[in-house]
């Protein structure tokens, strides 16, 4: 507690080394042209012009150009940022980025303080940052401002959506981020776990409408997307390049080609909905919002056909949870001794210096165990939620029983 006091005491001008260090080594390394950003800066355009996706990134790597995967309604999206020059978007959407890890922050202690967040306001506001300064060194998010992705905005968004309290804003959030991005469309999951069918219609209605607004600017595009470019994976990328953190990399790594939808990928995939089931059902009844979202998370990530390893920055929200949340001492010094030294070594940029190329599928033994890391983890993450949140639920049952024959006695 004397350490965390001292830690909060400086913890804004920890965040302001921590940014200033964060952006020298972007700005300097690998990622100083946030390739992925120009896609979206470069190609959003293109939806206006009939042909966005025949187009690819100027800035594409030698050995894959890079094409817009999004749906035409992620253009749209995107539009307005094309109208700045890029180094103005570049440094804009950094901020962004940061404003909505600071947001992604908050909303998950406020999540795990729950009354407390009231009773010391101050307290958690200065966590908050702390923390902010903290997950800035998390991998996923590095590499999320690396490459200029849009993890962190999204997950903002999706996070405050899935949990707000109207229906309407809850489910708008949700479709609309699926409209830009498929994966969120998961989330849904969460609504009707907890019977919130207002939420899920809303967010039914939502994607739809962007899916609509898509076709209305360009039928032709859109009917592209829709029904040719949605399944073609490899379109996204490389399956099994080390930064594919799904279920189905790691298996067409261990396996040594692309198992696509075959017999490995779906019983791995049956036993994450499974497992992912028991993990929500047990956060439902312990009334843990934030480890209910995550669990529908961590299952989207897993079956998505491409997870890049930048995806998994729900991983933040769980170590704040962990460190934070009520939970059994085993539960969480498992789950922190899994996922911080993976968290916080480049694990995936071990892997990219071992791989011959990005399209080299098969891996040697070891190789192929460390690419399996995140999927690995996940899928123990939610065995130990739904065993850890099972036996809270039934202590708190146990103690709301007692005390009426208390009372009585």
């Amino acid at each position: 507690m004397r350490l965390e006091r001292r830690l909060l005491a400086i913890a804004p001008l920890l965040l302001v080394i921590s940014m200033a260090i964060r952006t020298w080594t972007i700005v300097t390394g690998f990622g100083n042209e946030t390739i992925d950003l120009y896609v979206y800066w470069a190609l959003a355009p293109h939806v206006l012009d009939g042909d966005l996706y025949q187009v690819f990134s100027p800035h594409s790597p030698p050995d894959f150009p890079l094409p817009f995967t999004y749906p035409p309604f992620g253009a749209l999206v995107f539009l307005p940022m094309t109208w700045m020059f890029w180094g103005l978007a570049q440094w804009s959407f950094r901020l962004l980025s940061v404003l909505c890890l600071y947001w992604i922050v908050r909303v998950a202690l406020r999540l795990v303080a729950g009354e407390g967040w009231t009773a010391d306001a101050k307290l958690w506001r200065r966590r908050a940052i702390l923390w902010t300064a903290v997950l800035l060194w998390m991998m996923p998010i590095y590499h999320t401002f690396e490459f200029g992705q849009i993890n962190l905005v999204l997950v903002a968004i999706v996070l405050a959506a899935m949990v707000a309290r109207d229906d309407r804003v809850a489910g708008a959030g949700i479709g609309l981020t699926a409209g830009v991005k498929l994966v969120p469309a998961i989330s849904g999951l969460y609504f009707l776990a907890n019977r919130r069918w207002g939420a899920a219609a809303w967010s039914i209605a939502a994607f739809f409408a962007s899916v609509g607004l898509g076709f209305l600017v360009d039928f032709d595009q859109s009917k592209k997307y829709w029904f040719e470019l949605l399944g073609a994976a490899d379109r996204v990328g490389p399956i099994a390049t080390a930064h594919n953190q799904s279920l189905r990399g790691a298996l067409s790594r261990t396996f040594g080609y692309d198992v696509g939808m075959s017999w490995p990928w779906v019983i791995a995939a049956v036993v994450s909905v499974v497992l992912a089931l028991f993990a929500l059902r047990a956060a439902v009844r312990a009334s843990d919002a934030l480890i209910g979202v995550l669990s529908v998370q961590f299952l989207g990530l897993l079956l998505s056909p491409i997870s890049w390893d930048h995806h998994w920055v729900w991983v933040a929200p769980l170590l704040i949870w962990l460190v934070h949340a009520r939970i059994a001492p085993w539960a969480r010094n498992t789950l922190l001794v899994l996922w911080v030294p993976v968290m916080f070594w480049d694990v995936i940029a071990f892997q990219l210096n071992r791989q011959p190329t990005i399209w080299t599928i098969s891996r040697p033994g070891w190789l192929s165990a460390i690419g399996w890391a995140y999927p690995a983890f996940a899928l123990v993450t939610l065995v130990v939620v739904a065993v850890a949140l099972k036996g809270a639920a039934r202590s708190t049952e146990a103690k709301n029983t007692s005390k009426p024959m208390n009372a009585v006695g």
